[in-house]
């Protein structure tokens, strides 16, 4: 496993729990944050013993945003990591989800502070999960800037458009309950269960077929876009292999014979 000074890694049984680690700056992103996000990102996608991923904030904060002087690689924090980045350009926006996308559902698990590249990268998880107190929003436009994380693209595609452009265009900050009304994320714990409760849909997940929950993930995203008609072709292309595995065939000996499946990714 690796990680950094910024991101911690650590597994529970099937499932690979990345936790921004920069409380003291509301996990703001960092260069030391996002190599480790990114590397993250990979070591689920080439494990096959990896079958989900929980995305979590240390102290009470999911994300403040970004760091640009962090970012830069300015002081001691960044340094030795400056020559990642000139390797690969697009490194940041990997690692923030907005050019890359795991082959393992990732569930976010959110505490406090999500907001501004918070946000957007919480719009490039499969399903969220948020403490009562935790606080939502794009604030860029405050500022002057502009939410370039990806958020004025998938935005109106994850809720309606009405809600897309008043988060985008007000800045305001949403709480929890409003931001599960509008559909951004889907549960309201209490604080400080968000990580108990993203663990456990985890193991709801962990315990299906590996090869039937990649393939599912990966048919939602592509036909997203598609037509009604080129969308089920699409659907038959991913769905009708899966039928064909070893995973499928235990996966019906074990509801007949009621008992727990065991898969192999075969």
């Amino acid at each position: 496993m690796g990680g950094t000074e910024h991101l911690t890694v650590q597994r529970e049984g099937a499932t690979l729990v990345l936790t921004l680690n920069r409380p003291e700056a509301k996990n703001a992103l960092s260069l030391p944050m996002l190599v480790g996000l990114y590397d993250g990102w990979i070591e689920a996608d080439e494990d096959d013993a990896i079958r989900s991923i929980v995305l979590t904030g240390a102290g009470g904060a999911f994300c403040a945003g970004m760091d640009l002087k962090a970012l830069a690689g300015k002081g001691m924090e960044g340094e030795q990591y400056r020559d990642r980045l000139k390797a690969d350009p697009d490194l940041h926006w990997k690692a923030m989800l907005r050019h890359h996308r795991p082959r393992k559902p990732v569930i976010a698990a959110v505490e406090g502070y999500c907001v501004a590249g918070g946000t957007e990268i919480l719009q490039g998880t499969d399903i969220r999960v948020a403490g009562a107190s935790a606080t939502f929003g794009l604030f860029e436009v405050r500022r002057g800037l502009f939410p370039i994380g990806g958020s004025t693209v998938r935005l109106q595609r994850q809720i309606p458009r009405t809600h897309a452009l008043e988060m985008l265009l007000t800045g305001r900050p949403y709480t929890a309950e409003e931001a599960a009304g509008i559909g951004l994320i889907g549960h309201v714990v209490p604080d400080g269960t968000a990580l108990d409760k993203a663990l456990a849909v985890a193991e709801q997940i962990n315990a299906c077929g590996p090869l039937a929950v990649e393939a599912v993930k990966a048919s939602v995203y592509e036909t997203a876009e598609l037509t009604e008609t080129d969308g089920l072709a699409a659907e038959l292309r991913r769905g009708w292999p899966v039928f064909d595995t070893a995973d499928a065939k235990e996966g019906s000996r074990a509801f007949a014979e009621k008992r727990p499946p065991v898969y192999r990714r075969a």
